[in-house]
């Protein structure tokens, strides 16, 4: 089969920088490579048009035209002609898009096109109770209703968005995968106490609720260490550029020393940071399906995440982790210290959690599932 996957990010030095949802279209494009497939990747919102390839899957680089007032519309028609001109080549079969801010809405291509819903900017809005762009909210509807078919990385996403949109649509859940082969455990002796949260500073990730949980934490091990990685971010709410400057205030002064913030660190290092935490946290507000809690369980790693929404669909609580909500303090702080108190329960999540990781979540599981949804529109 012939799959082409339409893109704003992509995790390539020559693309830029990028999220999960870029990361999820690697491991899921890689996926299917190794089982034979043709990939090709198109990636707009770039600074050039070119064309490379890369691990089997080629990867077209599309410039966004810049019109004051006609810069979306024409982008988009210049992604249709790249579309349908593939298409009439017999490079791509099929072409799925993520759903947020509905850039298919005004594309007609020649092909079948499947949205996967990773989160829409209509669907994060309404997580995090502030309002959506009526531009927006209008786009992700139009794409949604046009599309051929949609999946959905959870269970929940998918009834939310059906909500929102009011889609009468089948929608198929198929999870986000990783490459179980790259987050191999690899047993480096762990930092002791040591408590890893990575993923981007924000509000809705729930971060400025984490400074109040390991002050809590610091009070019964006043020698916890709490590992942040991720991009800093501004926070829409204040107004404030730094969430990482919001949080700092929160932290009691024995809590603030015992923190160290890396920033951004190279995806490639990330599994040997996971490897050498005690435990990994999320208390997130607003997700569709977490890729970095799978790295976190493919490393085997005790989680204690937030347990909003999506969350039981990936971690089951008190099997192979806990899920607590965010702003009980006390009880999540409860939880980490459970965890670093009791090394035998670690050993025990941390089993169960790969396990699931290879049986749900792994690139070629995933892969297998969305070519059987492909079929369905392929004559």
């Amino acid at each position: 089969m012939k799959i082409a996957f339409l893109t704003p990010e992509y995790p390539h030095q020559r693309t830029g920088k990028s999220g999960g949802l870029g990361t999820s279209i690697l491991n899921l494009a890689t996926g299917l490579v190794k089982m034979g497939h043709q990939v090709s990747v198109l990636v707009y919102h770039q600074k050039i048009d070119a064309v490379f390839e890369e691990n089997g899957i080629t990867i077209y680089q599309i410039k966004n035209i810049k019109v004051k007032g006609l810069s979306l519309l024409l982008t988009q028609q210049k992604v249709q002609r790249l579309i349908n001109k593939l298409y009439l080549q017999k490079k791509i079969e099929i072409i799925e898009a993520p759903d947020w801010t509905g850039f298919t809405a005004f594309i007609k291509p020649a092909c079948p096109l499947v949205i996967r819903l990773n989160g829409s900017d209509t669907y994060f809005c309404h997580l995090d109770n502030r309002p959506v762009k009526l531009k927006n909210k209008f786009l992700e509807s139009r794409a949604l209703k046009k599309a051929d078919g949609i999946i959905s990385v959870s269970k929940y996403t998918a009834e939310v968005t059906k909500k929102l949109f009011d889609l009468k649509t089948e929608i198929t859940v198929i999870p986000n995968s990783i490459d179980v082969e790259k987050f191999q455990p690899n047993y480096l002796p762990t930092k002791e106490n040591t408590i890893l949260y990575f993923g981007t500073l924000i509000r809705k990730k729930g971060l400025l609720e984490l400074p109040y949980i390991f002050n809590e934490v610091v009070k019964t091990y006043p020698n916890a260490k709490l590992i942040l990685i991720g991009k800093d971010s501004a926070d829409k709410q204040s107004g404030n550029k730094s969430t990482w400057e919001l949080m700092q205030p929160l932290f009691t002064p024995e809590a603030l020393d015992n923190t160290d913030y890396l920033g951004l660190v190279p995806y490639n290092e990330i599994g040997e940071h996971i490897a050498k935490a005690t435990v990994c946290v999320f208390p997130t507000f607003a997700e569709a399906l977490p890729v970095s809690w799978i790295e976190a369980m493919a490393l085997k790693k005790a989680i204690v995440a937030s347990n909003i929404g999506w969350a039981p669909e990936v971690i089951d609580d008190g099997v192979n982790g806990f899920l607590v909500n965010p702003t009980n303090h006390k009880i999540y702080a409860e939880k980490i210290i459970k965890l670093l108190n009791n090394a035998a329960l670690r050993h025990s999540f941390g089993n169960a959690t790969r396990k699931k990781v290879e049986q749900t979540f792994a690139m070629e599981v995933v892969a297998k599932q969305s070519l059987n949804f492909y079929k369905k529109f392929l004559k």
